[in-house]
């Protein structure tokens, strides 16, 4: 479903999301006060505009009131994605997500509007934790405390093995949600579904147990 999304703040992370919801089909005005940023992104979007994201206003004037949902990607400073946050609510946006740095920060965005916070410097961390952490992660999503899903790929003891002959579920706690094999994903594959040199593997469990991947891989092959 294509939506209508105001992005504020072009830093990295902001400029992130205004790219991948045009990639998704969305229809994108991103905003900054800074007209280089704004120079920089102008093509990429469907509408970039510099003015300052606090002013309640100019933002009524942009018509961002009249969008699906606003992203403040303000990361640097506080103040200012507070108060963008609780001009876009005042203009009636009916979903708000905002970044946040500290726990304080979140709880004030919470109180004055945001509908999500969300924090891209500690998730990024936590990502990056457990990618280092195990070889065969290529990325890792927190979803509850202590509990994740991976992206892996399938261990050299896995390959020629089918699900069944694995018993994941049994040998080490995790479930496999899907295989991506090249281009093709297969969601909840059969039992008798057989891991290929490449394929990388979406698992879900606990932290300590998508830690122990590599692991666990030889108690697999030894059966």
């Amino acid at each position: 479903m294509q939506r209508s999304v105001v992005v504020i703040g072009l830093g990295r992370f902001g400029t992130a999301v205004a790219l991948e919801c045009m990639r998704l089909g969305h229809e994108v005005l991103a905003v900054d006060r800074d007209e280089q940023r704004v120079n920089d992104l102008a093509a990429e979007v469907t509408h970039a505009l510099q003015l300052d994201a606090t002013d309640e206003q100019a933002l009524r004037q942009a018509g961002a009131g009249e969008l699906d949902v606003a992203v403040v990607a303000i990361t640097d400073e506080a103040e200012p994605s507070i108060f963008a946050t609780m001009a876009l609510k005042r203009l009636g946006v009916r979903e708000v997500v905002a970044t946040a740095g500290t726990s304080l920060h979140a709880e004030i965005l919470e109180r004055v509007g945001a509908d999500r916070v969300v924090y891209p410097e500690r998730e990024m961390g936590q990502r990056v934790a457990h990618i280092l952490g195990v070889p065969d992660v290529v990325d890792y999503l927190d979803i509850a405390p202590r509990f994740g899903i991976v992206r892996a790929r399938a261990p050299r003891p896995f390959v020629g093995r089918t699900l069944a002959e694995l018993d994941l579920p049994r040998r080490l706690g995790l479930s496999l949600v899907a295989i991506r094999r090249g281009d093709r994903v297969t969601i909840s594959p059969p039992p008798d579904e057989r891991i290929s040199e490449g394929d990388d593997l979406i698992l879900i469990g606990r932290d300590d147990r998508l830690d122990a991947i590599d692991d666990a891989a030889p108690r697999a092959e030894r059966g």
